[in-house]
């Protein structure tokens, strides 16, 4: 199924040659009926000849209602440009034209409607004529041009006839698997709940699936699909679809809300984007000049970030970033349009480059520049590392909604990447799935080994008796994620970083005492062994050798920590441990006070030894006495 929308001034006969094509009144609001003004996207079908169905999107032609024009014209296949005979081009046919120039609408037939008020054929020539002149250089050059009365029924055949061939040479929409819906309208229907409709693509939906409303993240499933009052069990790309959710209630939807399958999809509040400014624009387009964004169904008020140029003249083309002021669920390759907003006017459009830049550039940065054109016009190998430069370290299931592409797109750029040895692959646990792969771009990891290198050479000048840094500091020095601590374990791996004890050290760092401080740390170790069970405090220590000696003591294993700062040598720690299991075997339990007794030490010391053996699961206390663990 494919999609047309209406295109023309107002009061040139749009509604009425649709009502006139497929028997179905495209004005459904009283008021629009009242007025016989379409006011809001109207809708409605047919088929051709040979079966196939047709959808129908009828937009406002009136100035006023040009945002919703807008919001209809996003996801159409074709155009049907009206133009009325009688009055010929207006402003508004001219305005609607550039918007379907800029959106690259390709499709499209030109009907000369009220053909039966203009009894002069030669009048009747120079409307076409005229028509002929303003499609030239647009992308409906050449369009067939029809004579066509609502009234009388003259040429509606022949039109049919002429959308049937135009349709057939217009690609199927392709089915990526990440289906995305713009909302165009949210109602609700009594026994039913709520609908939402709108121009289905990138994938299909099936009653019965969850979906995800963006932006927000509002959870629904899908409770029924129709097309064209059909109900269908799955909805295929290309189609306007009504989509029946249970969940969520209609007044929580909005137009330009997007509904897509769980985790396909990200909402963006800044883009990058290629922008072409229209030659008859009457000003240039400036830098943080605030304008109106449409993208799909969606429109939003954005500010204009202008790089590589101060200002953009009338007809030039530039790479724009624009921050809105909410978030929009857009892909790289999406058509947008942006126009003043007071005076209204179309100043132009384009393509996204970016879908979710994430901070701002440099506005004549050359690289960023270059960037753009890799993401937008680049391999896909370009493609894909480009943005993964952006994002920077990203788990390969989450690549596909962050870059805004497909899985055969991203395949072919890792494929790509993987020839040039451009990409790292690392093989973890996930938050999202048991096993991932977490891709980072070479140029990255390289950069952040190096920095891992750097610091903790650093560290060793600062501290040479120190075995390695903690991994928490490394992880905060570089900016801690989980993301990172799967990174680092990768090094490590690769031996550009050593990891002991709960520390990351370089290969080949060994720390080491100097003479004076050698001396100083036997002289301690004597005075232990001398009197192994009534050791220097910790205090005492650091106050004879200080604090690096100390803690090179504890690291190197020299010295043991058992608890409330009593320190104790491997070996006099380990007969204490030996005579208490003798003990304990003997006599079943043992007391702080029988400890004490046994080795003419202290109850503080005997305390702190039962307590560390307490938490290496050896003993267990039962009031005042411990017994060995079962």
């Amino acid at each position: 199924m494919k999609v047309i929308g209406t295109a023309g001034h107002i009061d040139h006969g749009k509604s009425a040659l649709v009502k006139a094509l497929t028997g179905i009144n495209p004005d459904r609001l009283r008021e629009e009926q009242e007025r016989e003004m379409t006011i809001d996207l109207g809708f409605a079908w047919m088929e051709f000849p040979d079966g196939e169905p047709i959808g129908i999107i009828d937009v406002p032609g009136h100035i006023d209602f040009i945002d919703n024009m807008l919001a209809g014209v996003g996801g159409i296949d074709a155009a049907l440009f009206v133009v009325a005979a009688d009055e010929g081009v207006m402003p508004q046919t001219r305005e609607h034209l550039a918007i379907l120039d800029l959106l690259e609408v390709h499709a499209g037939v030109v009907a000369i409607t009220k053909a039966d008020l203009v009894s002069d054929s030669d009048w009747l020539d120079l409307v076409k004529d005229e028509v002929r002149q303003i499609l030239k250089d647009t992308t409906l050059e050449g369009s067939p041009i029809l004579p066509v009365s609502a009234i009388t029924g003259d040429g509606l055949d022949e039109l049919r006839r002429s959308l049937q061939r135009i349709l057939a040479h217009t690609s199927q929409r392709l089915d990526l698997g990440r289906p995305r819906l713009s909302v165009d309208r949210a109602f609700t229907i009594a026994g039913f709940g709520t609908v939402v409709t709108g121009t289905l693509i990138d994938g299909s939906f099936k009653v019965g699936e969850e979906v995800s409303i963006l932006p927000g993240g509002r959870k629904a499933r899908i409770r029924g699909l129709q097309t064209h009052k059909s109900k269908l069990e799955q909805a295929f790309p290309g189609r306007r679809v009504a989509i029946n959710l249970s969940g969520i209630e209609a007044s929580q939807i909005e137009r330009g809300d997007t509904v897509v399958l769980p985790n396909t999809y990200r909402s963006s509040l800044r883009l990058d984007v290629s922008f072409r400014l229209l030659p008859d624009a009457d000003r240039p387009v400036r830098h943080n000049q605030t304008v109106k964004l449409y993208h799909g169904a969606a429109q939003r008020s954005a500010r204009i970030r202008l790089l590589g140029k101060d200002e953009l003249e009338p007809g030039q083309w530039a790479w724009l970033q624009l921050e809105l002021n909410a978030p929009i669920v857009a892909v790289r390759g999406d058509h947008f349009i942006l126009r003043r907003p007071s005076p209204g006017a179309t100043l132009g459009g384009g393509l996204i480059a970016d879908p979710a830049a994430n901070r701002r550039y440099k506005r004549f940065d050359e690289r960023v520049l270059g960037r753009l054109e890799r993401l937008l016009d680049g391999t896909p190998g370009e493609r894909v590392g480009t943005a993964l430069q952006s994002t920077g370290p990203i788990w390969k299931g989450e690549a596909e909604a962050a870059f805004g592409i497909t899985e055969t797109e991203l395949e072919a750029g890792l494929n790509e990447l993987r020839r040039e040895n451009a990409l790292i692959e690392v093989d973890a646990e996930s938050p999202a799935v048991k096993s991932e792969t977490l891709l980072i771009d070479r140029i990255t990891y390289t950069d952040l080994q190096q920095q891992a290198e750097n610091i903790l050479t650093e560290y060793h000048k600062r501290f040479p008796l120190r075995f390695g840094m903690p991994a928490q500091e490394l992880r905060s020095r570089l900016g801690n994620t989980r993301k990172l601590g799967v990174i680092l374990e990768f090094m490590v791996s690769r031996g550009a970083l050593v990891r002991k004890n709960g520390r990351f050290l370089l290969p080949g760092f060994t720390p080491s005492l100097a003479d004076e401080d050698s001396r100083k740390a036997a002289r301690l170790l004597d005075v232990f062994e001398s009197d192994p069970y009534s050791t220097p405090s910790k205090k005492q220590v650091m106050d004879q050798v200080g604090e690096e000696v100390l803690g090179y003591l504890l690291n190197s294993g020299q010295l043991l920590e058992i608890g409330q700062g009593v320190l104790l040598t491997p070996q006099g720690f380990g007969r204490m441990e030996s005579g208490i299991r003798e003990h304990l075997e003997r006599n079943g339990t043992i007391t702080v006070a029988e400890l004490r007794d046994l080795f003419h030490t202290s109850r503080k010391y005997a305390l702190a030894v039962l307590e560390h053996l307490d938490a290496e699961g050896i003993t267990v206390r039962e009031g005042d006495e411990r017994r060995l663990q079962a």
